[in-house]
């Protein structure tokens, strides 16, 4: 099992940068697919990017390619998101999430932080 703690969420202007970190408490970090998930107002939670246990192939959604970045560092069980060119549609909680499997499928996070709020004003 492991626990997951979301920072650096908060109120930016449109065109932006904002990094987003993610702390994992539990023995087995690396072997976890990590990923980043996010829920705007009235809709559901959209998985946007993932990081295989290792960090070597990662996945983006459409929306957010070239804007976003996933990293991790295993050995500070530490998961990034580096967000670019933030735009007022960016706006959304967002939660870090860990599992198995494939990084491209939302239902294979299984465990999920608390989220951290990102708005962006135009």
């Amino acid at each position: 099992q492991v626990q997951l703690v979301e920072s650096g969420g908060g109120s930016v202007q449109a065109g932006c940068r904002l990094r987003l970190s993610c702390a994992a408490y539990g023995r087995t970090f690396s072997r976890y697919i990590m990923g980043w998930l996010r829920q705007p107002p009235g809709t559901e939670r959209e998985l946007v990017a993932g990081i295989t246990p290792s960090g070597d192939s990662t996945y983006y959604v459409n929306t957010v390619t070239g804007r976003y970045t996933i990293s991790r560092n295993n050995a500070k069980n530490i998961v990034y998101r580096q967000m670019n060119s933030l735009k007022p549609e960016d706006t959304a909680v967002y939660y870090c999430a860990a599992g198995g499997r494939s990084i491209e499928r939302a239902r294979d996070y299984n465990y999920w932080g608390q989220g951290t709020q990102v708005t962006v004003s135009s």
